[in-house]
């Protein structure tokens, strides 16, 4: 079994900043992507931005040249960095993890989601 568990979301006035972490632990073999994607109400869950373990970053339009993403694959963690919080970033932010266990086929895990709320 793989785990993924998020921390640092929280509330936030427009135009500040929050950094979310997520460490995924368990019978992990390597991650080859790990990403954070976001929900809000009544919307579909979309992407944020991911990073493979290469260091290839990819990230949403509506969040280029405000969120940053990184990864530490030794650590099997992901962080996101937000800056220039908006008030339609609040969303759950679910963290996503591509995973090679022990036992199985590779296949993506979820974190629970942390809530991001940003308003004034």
């Amino acid at each position: 079994q793989v785990q993924l568990v998020e921390s640092g979301g929280g509330l936030v006035q427009p135009g500040g900043s929050l950094r979310l972490s997520c460490k995924a632990s368990g019978s992990i073999f390597s991650i080859s992507t790990m990403g954070w994607y976001r929900q809000a109400p009544g919307k579909q869950r979309e992407l944020v931005a991911t990073v493979t373990s290469g260091g290839s970053t990819n990230y949403a339009d509506s969040v280029k040249g405000r969120f940053t993403i990184s990864g530490d694959f030794i650590k099997n963690t992901v962080y996101l960095q937000m800056n220039s919080l908006k008030p339609e970033d609040t969303a759950v932010h679910y963290c996503q993890a591509f995973v090679r266990t022990l036992f199985g086929r590779p296949r993506d895990y979820w974190g629970q989601g942390t809530q991001v709320t940003v308003s004034s």
